[in-house]
């Protein structure tokens, strides 16, 4: 969990800062993330498939339940 101090420094942040800084994670967490063979490769994208399509599911079953009572 980030600290408080963090949380309100990002939300200080312009969208431009936002999107630099994770432009910057990206390029330097790419190469860790396409190490190892192509099957570790593989089943580590797929790992982050499952999340991302869980977490999308979450965000999508919160908004209908919003809708359905507004």
């Amino acid at each position: 969990m980030l600290s408080q101090e963090t949380l309100e420094r990002y939300r200080r942040m312009t969208p431009g800062e936002r999107l630099a800084l994770t432009f910057e994670m990206i390029r330097e967490n790419t190469p860790y993330l396409l190490a190892g063979n192509p099957d570790v490769v593989d089943r580590r994208f797929e790992l982050l498939r499952r999340e991302n399509d869980a977490r999308n599911s979450r965000i999508l079953a919160a908004l209908a339940g919003l809708k359905s009572r507004g």
